[in-house]
């Protein structure tokens, strides 16, 4: 299954390589194309884990509430979901889609010339021109790369970082372990997966900024029109009480 992703990819990456001419901006032209084609699964990701964070106090109170009573825990859970509108899973099953195209790119990446992007080893070192301060696309252990890549991941994991003090360490830990593994990938890997990688980690970044504004915008206007709400029930409340007293005062007068 994965050699077959990897060679439907190989065929998109090779026609990107015979129209630009060099392996490396065919790289990341494919990269951006893969993070578009992606971006409605993201979205959807993006969406739910904001969500959750943001139904998170509820939660913990109805999780200290019924912290005895197991199922009827549950059942609070899953009605607080359902009126909130959230799948639980729906930020998990974007992930599992991404995990056979992610394993069939890398394996692309690896062996373009296996999975159909060059026709020969010699058609792929003549597009193999390097990139910046790279000598080559296929050049392992590459220190630069390695910390760009280690970099670039760590601030991703950082800009999904969670308000929840539950979750808050979970993540701070996710974070080391990814920033570690990228920076082990740069290093070790070929340098046109340490810039898939990286690209590919800029855009999702950029993405998550894109998705959550608007959403962090519209969660403050609703705050404030609760806000006025409340004010405005208050206050009418308050002039219902004055009413009485001033009939009473004009009764008296009379």
């Amino acid at each position: 299954m994965l050699n077959a992703i990897g060679n439907f990819l190989g065929v998109i990456l090779g026609f990107i390589v015979n129209i630009v001419g060099d392996y490396a901006w065919s790289i990341i032209i494919f990269t951006i194309l893969v993070r578009l084609c992606l971006m409605p699964l993201m979205i959807k990701q993006i969406k739910s884990t904001k969500a959750m964070q943001d139904i998170q106090p509820k939660m913990q109170e109805i999780q200290e509430k019924y912290k005895n009573k197991p199922e009827k825990q549950q059942e609070e859970l899953m009605k607080l979901c359902k009126d909130a509108k959230i799948n639980p899973m729906a930020g998990c099953l974007p992930m599992f889609i991404q995990l056979p195209i992610l394993m069939g790119l890398f394996a692309l990446l690896r062996d373009p010339v296996a999975h159909g992007v060059f026709a020969t080893e010699a058609a792929y070192h003549a597009a193999n021109h390097g990139f910046l301060w790279i000598a080559s696309v296929s050049q392992t252990h590459n220190l630069s790369l390695g910390i760009l890549s280690g970099v670039s991941a760590y601030f991703m994991q950082k800009s999904m970082a969670t308000t929840d003090e539950s979750q808050a360490q979970m993540m701070k830990s996710m974070t080391l372990v990814m920033t570690a593994m990228s920076f082990w990938w740069g290093y070790t890997y070929e340098a046109g997966l340490a810039l898939y990688w990286t690209m590919s980690n800029i855009f999702s970044i950029a993405q998550y900024y894109l998705v959550t504004s608007p959403l962090k915008a519209k969660m403050a206007n609703s705050k404030e029109e609760v806000v006025k709400d409340e004010k405005s029930s208050g206050s009418s409340k308050s002039s219902k009480k004055q009413q009485p007293s001033s009939n009473k005062k004009l009764g008296n007068k009379k």
